[in-house]
């Protein structure tokens, strides 16, 4: 299989299709199928009606696939499952959801031998007699990564809908049946391959990460003289500490009190001075609460007990818990303390968790002496930039990675790569 040599497209043709192969017709995306049918959600499992149910969080993004996960249940009657069946070659695409980073319209490969049905955020395409599913679920891929599902997204609330109708009338390639089976064949190995080298990645930055956890969560409770003696600290989430550390109440360290109120069209993307929230910069303000090194707590929302560092002047508002150092300590020694503490356990549930300030200020820590806090704190600076820089260094290659992965599959679907006749 072949380039399509210098015959030139009709110039209506969206430009994406310049270059491929003349032989191959171009129609729209609607007749690859044969239908198109929506999932459902159905109720709670109830021993007789329950079947699998295949969720947007169950697309394997990379592998084009459906997970290996453990599956969800619901409860689906019989009369609820008419051509929602999935079966071995069905195509799944993303009605409803997606977001700025991440829009609706992923399309994934369905082979798996379960019965099951898919979700109410999801439909189920069937693919038409004469086309490879493999290969269609790629040229989906080269839409999607081409970002030409955007036009037929529909957004009037948080969610984004998938405008089915919109995104199957745009005109695609159709190559020969044996030509897109060569080519699913050839993208299957050959995306093997880097899919494993993105795995590799990925499991490299989860070590980083735990290792530099571990590295901070070792230097702020025990210190960094593996031989120093050790005493029972009294304090259940803590265990042994040094015997030099003092054990107080962390409202002996700091006091923590809440910022002030701002209204929201006093921030600003701009501006003099950052406004921190609960859970980091919201914008900026002309104006300032505070101005100095603090330790800032986030008060209110899902990540309440997050913790942010902020340095000069800065506004702090009702969302953020200031911690005011009383005496001489590090903040940031404290700040990584706090964050392995995991404060968010001390939220009180409610329509909007917050924090349990009195119950977090009366919690007690191993304190060192001053000296000993700003050797962690150098050690702990050290080290993670270390740890980071590899993070970073590991994050670019698997972005790249994946950018291959996408210029290799668009090259394939269009015809740009020349694929030997013995693979057809």
């Amino acid at each position: 299989m072949t380039n399509g040599g210098d015959a030139p497209r009709a110039l209506s043709e969206p430009a994406w299709l310049d270059g491929v192969p003349t032989h191959w017709r171009i129609d729209r995306l609607k007749w690859s199928i044969t239908g198109l049918f929506n999932g459902v959600w159905g109720d709670e499992p109830n021993g007789i009606d329950d079947i699998i149910c295949v969720r947007v969080a169950d697309f394997d993004r990379t592998r084009l696939k459906v997970t290996d996960d453990p599956p969800t249940r619901r409860a689906i009657e019989i009369k609820d499952r008419t051509n929602r069946l999935l079966h071995t070659g069905d195509l799944l695409i993303e009605k409803s959801g997606g977001g700025d980073n991440q829009p609706v319209g992923c399309v994934v490969y369905f082979d798996h031998g379960y019965d099951a049905i898919c979700s109410n955020f999801i439909g189920r395409m069937v693919i038409a007699a004469g086309m490879h599913p493999r290969y269609w679920s790629y040229a989906h891929a080269r839409l999607y990564t081409g970002r030409l599902n955007i036009p037929a997204i529909k957004q009037t609330t948080g969610i984004q809908n998938l405008d089915t109708d919109a995104y199957l009338n745009q005109r695609v390639a159709y190559p020969l049946l044996e030509e897109q089976r060569a080519i699913a064949d050839y993208l299957d190995r050959e995306t093997a391959q880097i899919d494993a080298l993105i795995a590799a990645k990925a499991r490299l930055l989860t070590l980083l990460a735990e290792k530099r956890r571990a590295l901070i969560t070792r230097a702020v409770t025990r210190g960094l003289d593996p031989h120093a003696p050790l005493r029972e600290s009294g304090l259940p989430w803590l265990g042994q500490v040094p015997a030099h550390w003092e054990v107080k109440k962390l409202k002996h360290i700091a006091l923590l009190k809440s910022g002030d109120f701002i209204t929201s069209d006093s921030i600003a993307p701009t501006g003099d001075y950052p406004v921190f929230g609960g859970n980091g910069v919201r914008g900026f303000s002309s104006l300032f609460t505070h101005n100095g090194d603090y330790v800032l707590i986030g008060r209110q929302g899902a990540l309440c007990g997050n913790i942010n560092y902020a340095s000069g002047r800065f506004w702090a508002t009702e969302h953020a818990v200031v911690a005011y150092i009383q005496g001489e300590h590090e903040f940031v020694w404290l700040g990584e303390l706090l964050k392995i503490m995991n404060l968010n356990q001390f939220s009180q549930s409610a329509a909007q968790p917050g924090l349990a300030v009195e119950v977090v200020a009366n919690l007690g820590i191993a304190v060192p002496p001053l000296k000993e806090q700003r050797i962690i704190v150098a050690h702990i600076a050290a080290e993670t930039a270390r740890l980071d820089a590899l993070a970073a260094a590991a994050t670019r290659s698997l972005a790249l990675l994946k950018e291959r992965r996408a210029a290799l599959i668009a090259a394939a679907v269009t015809g740009q790569i020349e694929i030997s006749e013995n693979v057809i």
